[in-house]
């Protein structure tokens, strides 16, 4: 789950500097009211609209805008289509894309020009969705927790696995326990990185600097795209080569 996490840690630290903000707050949002639509306006209700305003104020997305999003879902408006792509990277590298759309007939040849750019194809339902399981995700640096403590307050609280994964701590669960996890990880005073219902990689593939170069520049341009919510993958970058990409050896 390397790769994943190599991701997860990228995803954080770009969506805290990103001068494109107003950007991401506008995915944010648009998660925000699509999960109300589906679910209702209530988050203690609606599990899918509790998750994207943890995520959109965890992006620091003001609470009287989600406020307004939330009301306005009851007003009509732009329609959304939740959809799923799939593909490969360099190198062989699974991608399966989480996509928001109020036009799928634009949206489709978008993202596979972007694929295309970056030396990648995309690929038939099904093609690389079943390389990824959805599980519940918690990350925290090594150094803000011992490892005893963190596997007795996940495990306690229903947790399958902790593992260290270079420089983090990766907890993950099913997501009926994401929850109880969340509130034990929320009374035990840790507070995670990432914290996220998640597609985890059953399989990695692992990457040389230059492979992995090529496949962080087309998950950074579908990222970027205005429809793509969310992009996983399951390249294995080992610590030292990802320090290379990031000082941009």
């Amino acid at each position: 789950m390397a790769g994943h996490s190599h991701w997860a840690q990228i995803r954080h630290k770009k969506a805290a500097v990103d001068k494109k903000r107003g950007a991401l707050w506008s995915k944010l949002v648009r998660a925000v009211i699509v999960s109300a639509r589906q679910g209702g306006p209530n988050p203690d209700m609606n599990f899918k609209l509790r998750l994207a305003i943890d995520k959109a104020k965890a992006a620091n997305v003001p609470r009287d805008t989600l406020e307004r999003a939330i009301g306005r879902t009851a007003e009509g408006g732009t329609t959304y289509e939740e959809i799923s792509y799939e593909g490969y990277g360099p190198g062989g590298v699974a991608l399966l894309l989480r996509i928001l759309t109020d036009n799928r007939n634009r949206t489709a040849p978008e993202i596979r020009k972007i694929f295309e750019r970056h030396g990648g194809n995309m690929g038939a339902p099904n093609s690389v969705a079943w390389q990824f399981k959805r599980l519940g995700l918690f990350t925290f640096p090594l150094e803000a927790v011992g490892e005893d403590k963190l596997m007795e307050v996940a495990l306690e609280a229903g947790a399958d696995d902790v593992q260290q994964q270079g420089k983090i701590w990766q907890v993950t669960c099913s997501p009926d326990s994401f929850t109880a996890v969340k509130e034990a990880f929320a009374r035990a005073g840790l507070e995670p990185e990432v914290a996220e219902i998640s597609m985890i990689p059953t399989t990695n593939v692992p990457v040389d600097a230059e492979t992995g170069r090529r496949v962080m520049a087309l998950m950074e341009e579908l990222d970027d795209h205005e429809d793509v919510q969310e992009v996983y993958s399951n390249f294995d970058i080992p610590d030292e080569v990802m320090a290379q990409i990031s000082a941009g050896k």
